[in-house]
């Protein structure tokens, strides 16, 4: 049974910063994407940055230059690392995870709403207040 649990969601001012972790349990793919995606108040859920096993990241261009999307060491955490936090940050985060084929690329993992991705965590709020 896979399980995300996502954590590290807070209220922030516009220009801070903040990392979001996701434990990963009970995952036996050996290739696989994950992500993290994100639902603003009253709008559909967006993509925000993903990445393949080998490491490789693609980024939502609305968060390029200020969010970092890596892996622990043990692969069993996600991080995204938030800076220059905007309000229109402000949403629910998630993170996410599905299998890959053994050739893949963090590019081709990225899915601009989530829909590909069939393991998720329960989500964790960030508010940016201006």
């Amino acid at each position: 049974q896979v399980q995300l649990v996502e954590s590290g969601g807070a209220s922030v001012q516009a220009g801070g910063s903040l990392r979001l972790s996701c434990a990963v349990s009970g995952y036996t793919y050996n290739t696989y994407c994950m992500g993290w995606f994100r639902q603003p108040p009253g709008k559909e859920r967006e993509g925000v940055a993903t990445i393949y096993t080998s490491g490789g990241a693609f980024y939502a261009d609305f968060v390029k230059g200020r969010f970092t999307i890596s892996q622990g060491n043990a692969k069993n955490v996600l991080y995204l690392q938030m800076n220059i936090l905007k309000p229109e940050d402000t949403a629910m985060y998630y993170c996410a995870a599905r299998r890959a084929p053994n050739i893949y690329s963090g590019s081709r993992c990225y899915d601009p709403d989530g829909r590909s991705y069939n393991y998720w965590g329960q989500g964790t709020q960030v508010t940016v207040s201006s």
